[in-house]
């Protein structure tokens, strides 16, 4: 993450590009954004210089890009293979997606990735970190996220998470599993992951933790873990996750993703637990459209949401993401790869509909994902990478009711995707000829 600084006016005669009459999220108005080799170098009223390109904005949004901070890009697209999930349950997907690994290619896993990043480009979404199962002593998915990570570093910055989908110490009863991710390591692999409460035992998911962390020290890695992805109050692995990040020096990054078990816990051991995390700078990664669709399936009503405590997370000061995990796979049947419909969910479910909580829910899918991944030259600061996008409203909270569309997404000051207004042409006698879903001002 760039600190912000100051902005001051150029003394440049001509930029690259200038965004005119932006609207940014923190409520500024009328803001001049100039861009010189790649880079935002003024950010103020109207900016004296001249660009060899001008984009007027016309008072609307322009954002930092989206970042999914968790996804599994290699089982995306993948959607009916080998055939549908039915009981919609975490574990009949577990269940679906190793019928489907032996019949995984790497052409096939780099096809749908490509794919679905296409898809992330045109929405505004240039940062990703995928979790990558490393289960198959193949690497055959491992292999192929990394060709993939290459292929769109010009317009995607993607980071992988060594993941032991099946338990690294359940898979294969034991054997295998720590090679096979210390191997994805080797190879390049970005961050340490994990999935204790799929262990065997409570004692070997926490011993799971602690090999993983230790395991990530070593090697100066992050750490994101799948944690406590159950409705089980008793799963408790984050309070693990926690201590094992103090004792290994890790504070600050480590990440515990879906925790749902939280949304079942009672509030004393909560109060209790937010304390921990917030000492040990665990942050924490949020699924709503997965959760709500995973969770609380052996429920009959009242019917648990399953999304962990988001706002109590926030209010103890700590860092909440929220993230598309899953699009078109064995967990989840749709998904478009739009951070704004993530968003949107979220705050529905975690009932954050001040405006306070509406910005929240904005920055979870940009500045604190960003944060979270550790992303260099993130921002709309002079001096942060020219990554931006123009969306059709006013507003943060306008963009996500909207889910806006992306006029213009930009990559180091270069336009790599646009999108028509979603105004709509109206033949009503007596009405306007075309109506615009943005508010009146």
């Amino acid at each position: 993450m760039t600190t912000p600084t100051n902005t001051s006016p150029t003394t440049s005669p001509t930029m690259d590009l200038i965004v005119r009459h932006c609207t940014l999220p923190d409520g500024r108005t009328d803001i001049d954004i100039g861009v010189q080799a790649g880079r935002i170098v003024a950010v103020q009223p109207a900016l004296a210089a001249k660009g060899a390109e001008e984009v007027d904005a016309e008072g609307m949004l322009v954002a930092p890009p989206f970042v999914d901070a968790h996804f599994h890009m290699d089982s995306t697209l993948s959607y009916g293979l080998p055939r549908v999930n039915e009981s919609g349950t975490l574990l009949e997907g577990i269940a679906l997606w190793g019928e489907l690994k032996p019949l995984l290619t790497q052409d096939a896993i780099v096809e749908r990735a490509l794919a679905y990043c296409d898809w992330a480009a045109a929405r505004g979404l240039l940062a990703i970190r995928s979790h990558v199962d490393i289960c198959d002593p193949r690497l055959l998915a491992t292999e192929a996220l990394l060709h993939v990570r290459e292929k769109v570093k010009p317009y995607i910055d993607l980071q992988l998470v060594a993941f032991p989908q099946d338990g690294v110490l359940r898979a294969n009863g034991g054997k295998g599993a720590k090679e096979n991710l210390v191997r994805a390591l080797d190879m390049g692999v970005d961050v340490v992951g994990g999935i204790p409460h799929f262990e065997r035992t409570m004692a070997e998911g926490a011993e799971s933790v602690r090999w993983l962390c230790e395991l990530a020290a070593e090697r100066g890695l992050r750490v994101d873990m799948h944690c406590d992805e159950s409705d089980d109050p008793l799963s408790r692995h984050i309070e693990s996750l926690a201590y094992e990040t103090q004792r290994t020096g890790l504070n600050g990054r480590v990440n515990g993703s879906h925790l749902t078990s939280m949304h079942s816990m009672d509030n004393y051991y909560v109060s209790k637990l937010l304390p921990l995390m917030r000492e040990a700078g665990v942050s924490a990664i949020a699924n709503p459209l997965i959760n709500i669709t995973l969770q609380g399936r052996h429920d009959t009503y009242p019917k648990r949401r399953g999304m962990t405590r988001v706002p109590e997370m926030l209010a103890a000061g700590i860092d909440v993401a929220f993230g598309q995990d899953c699009c078109m796979d064995p967990w989840y049947s749709l998904g478009s790869g739009d951070m704004l419909e993530v968003a949107h969910m979220g705050l529905h479910v975690g009932q954050m509909t001040s405006q306070n909580a509406m910005r929240q829910c904005f920055d979870a899918v940009t500045v604190t994902p960003a944060k979270i991944l550790g992303l260099e030259g993130y921002g709309l600061e002079v001096g942060c990478n020219a990554d931006m996008v123009l969306l059709h409203a006013r507003s943060a909270s306008e963009a996500i009711r909207l889910r806006a569309a992306r006029l213009k997404v930009w990559r180091r000051g270069a336009l790599i995707a646009s999108t028509p207004k979603a105004d709509a042409v109206l033949n009503l006698a007596g009405r306007p000829a075309s109506v615009s879903v943005l508010a009146a001002r």
